[in-house]
């Protein structure tokens, strides 16, 4: 394994340990008493989050559709020399295959409802929308011309909760170890991983208030 790699995986693992603190520290404000799988149950009490709702639901739907027919993903992942619709539709499917699939779908169902109860609904798509389809079109310019998936912008949510924190929240030691998830995220960026984009654009994006008529959530 050449340096190139560890330095991958290790941004990975930074960004996988610091998310999972992050998101079980929001997850269980108010309910310190629960364990943290169940107070992410607890995020999609009602009302439900209607951003999370619907890009779960789409991408259980895409999902099943690439399976049932899998010329699909080479219809609309990333291409060399692909058309510039392609930076938006690379997110609609999983190239990589069952692991890629069903792990997106996980992280979205507990990073989605999460962020939503934070940002509010529209902010939430703006993060996804714009982490994903930017990381996607800096992959289609060279670093990575062909694939496709969500896991890029699943990064950008990650990376918004993460610097919101870092400003605002109240547990002194866990916002010095959110501030590691945009570093990371420069880190693969200078590695040429378009994870880092994502995470980047998403940190971007998470500076700023919290929706008040979501606040319960925040910490």
């Amino acid at each position: 394994m050449n340096m190139h790699s560890v330095s991958l995986y290790g941004c990975a693992v930074v960004v996988i340990v610091s998310g999972i603190q992050l998101l079980a520290t929001l997850a269980t404000k108010g309910c310190e008493e629960m364990s943290p799988p169940l107070a992410l149950l607890r995020v999609w009490r009602r009302p439900l989050p209607r951003a999370a709702t619907g890009l779960v639901a789409t991408m259980v739907v895409l999902g099943v559709a690439q399976t049932a027919a899998p010329a699909m993903i080479d219809a609309l992942e990333r291409h060399p020399h692909g058309a510039w619709w392609r930076a938006v539709t690379a997110l609609m499917v999983q190239s990589s295959g069952w692991f890629q699939l069903l792990f997106n779908l996980a992280a979205l169902a507990v990073v989605a409802p999460l962020a939503e109860r934070q940002f509010g609904s529209w902010r939430t798509l703006l993060v996804f929308t714009a982490s994903g389809v930017t990381a996607q079109a800096v992959s289609m310019a060279g670093w990575s011309l062909q694939g496709g998936g969500d896991s890029v912008a699943i990064c950008g949510l990650v990376g918004a909760l993460a610097t919101w924190y870092a400003a605002r929240g109240s547990v002194v030691a866990l916002r010095r170890v959110a501030l590691v998830i945009p570093a990371a995220g420069l880190v693969l960026c200078l590695l040429s991983n378009n994870h880092g984009v994502g995470l980047l654009v998403g940190s971007v994006l998470g500076v700023g208030p919290a929706t008040p008529a979501r606040r319960p959530l925040a910490v």
